[in-house]
């Protein structure tokens, strides 16, 4: 489990570096995800240490949303206030994923088909 936690704490670590030193627009953790991410397609598995781990998060995912729910409460005067827009918001932002990933996977089946 330690090996697992050290592996993920690396990839974090270089994704800082890399941020800090040629990417400052992109979070180090976001970075070091992405190199995690390839350097696990590259090798074709997930070593033992490493699944561990992730089955350890993934059972404790719901501990995520805890942070997002206090601020929910925190802040549910300005909710209340700004209902309507944040509603719209919501509403345009759903209906705007939905439609992009119609299109794209429109785009991308038709690709297919084509080839």
């Amino acid at each position: 489990m330690i090996n697992g936690l050290v592996q993920l704490l690396i990839w974090q670590g270089l994704g800082e570096l890399v941020s800090i030193l040629l990417l400052p627009n992109i979070p180090g953790p976001v970075l070091g995800l992405l190199f995690l991410l390839a350097f696990l397609l590259v090798k074709g598995e997930v070593n033992q240490p490493l699944g561990m781990v992730a089955d350890s998060f993934r059972q404790h995912l719901g501990l995520l949303f805890v942070p997002a729910s206090v601020g929910v409460i925190l802040f549910l005067p300005d909710l209340k206030t700004h209902a309507l827009a944040v509603t719209a918001a919501l509403l345009i932002s759903v209906v705007l994923t939905i439609a992009t990933t119609a299109l794209v996977l429109k785009f991308f089946a038709k690709r297919a088909h084509d080839e």
